[in-house]
């Protein structure tokens, strides 16, 4: 019989989790049995990481064997620094790297009006030229025997917009075009790429949480009337890993409290 959601003999390499969704990912990931390289622009909180997964045993599920963590510093907006992470996810599992997660992510909210050049550059830099390098350098070690999943991480914002993020909906819209670009190229090769839309409480989201005229919006918009925490969401980047998954390249999953319905 079929395992759907085990992940044993499977690596992955998880951008931006140092903290947040990319964290409990990384921890998921692991608890459905990959080997997960761990990495964030700060290499102190991503070794964290990569310890507590370690010391919880992968976080063993009850399905799967146990998971292992490494961890790296990576500025997805350096191309030499990707192409090693690539190298030493793929280490993880003799060669192969099956599973990219491109979470790695900045925002910089502001009105229109106050938006300046330099917010704007830094979120292409980091969720467009970032998942750019990242996906290009671990191609060549993603394997086309239908384990290879590459996903994406965008957001409400890149689908409906949002307010005061021009700079970061065009940015996370800019991924959701990757993501069904490429998924066209790589059918071919028998590898989905996926995009998760999710929601959840984490630093990243501070400032939105805090800035009363932004929560009030963003709760408005939330038929489920609260953020989710990380683990919550976490759940949905297993399933796009996994054998479930299978047959679905080139969609938008929104993990959202129902915001994008």
């Amino acid at each position: 019989m079929r395992t759907y959601f085990d992940l044993t003999g499977r690596s992955a390499l998880v951008t931006g989790a140092g903290a947040g969704i990319g964290a409990a990912v990384s921890e998921a990931l692991a608890a459905a049995g990959a080997s997960v390289l761990v990495t964030d622009i700060s290499g102190e909180a991503a070794a964290k990481v990569a310890d507590r997964i370690n010391a919880a045993g992968g976080g063993k599920s009850s399905t799967a064997a146990a998971g292992k963590a490494d961890s790296a510093a990576l500025d997805v907006s350096d191309r030499g620094a990707a192409e090693a992470a690539a190298a030493q996810a793929a280490a993880l599992t003799e060669g192969n790297l099956h599973i990219v997660v491109n979470n790695a992510g900045v925002t910089a909210p502001a009105m229109f009006p106050k938006l300046t050049d330099e917010t704007f550059r830094l979120t292409f830099d980091i969720h467009v030229m970032g998942t750019f390098h990242v996906t290009q350098a671990a191609l060549p070690h993603i394997p086309t025997d239908g384990t290879g999943r590459i996903i994406n991480v965008t957001s409400a914002a890149g689908i409906t917009g949002t307010l005061g993020q021009v700079n970061y909906s065009a940015a996370k819209a800019g991924l959701i075009g990757i993501t069904k670009s490429l998924a066209r190229e790589l059918a071919t090769k028998n590898i989905m790429v996926n995009a998760l839309a999710p929601l959840a409480a984490t630093p990243m989201t501070e400032t939105i949480r805090t800035n009363e005229k932004f929560a009030a919006n963003m709760m408005n918009r939330i038929p489920l009337k609260r953020w989710a925490e990380a683990d919550e969401v976490a759940g949905a980047f297993v399933f796009m890993a996994s054998d479930a998954a299978s047959y679905i390249t080139g969609q938008v999953l929104p993990v959202d409290g129902g915001m994008v319905m």
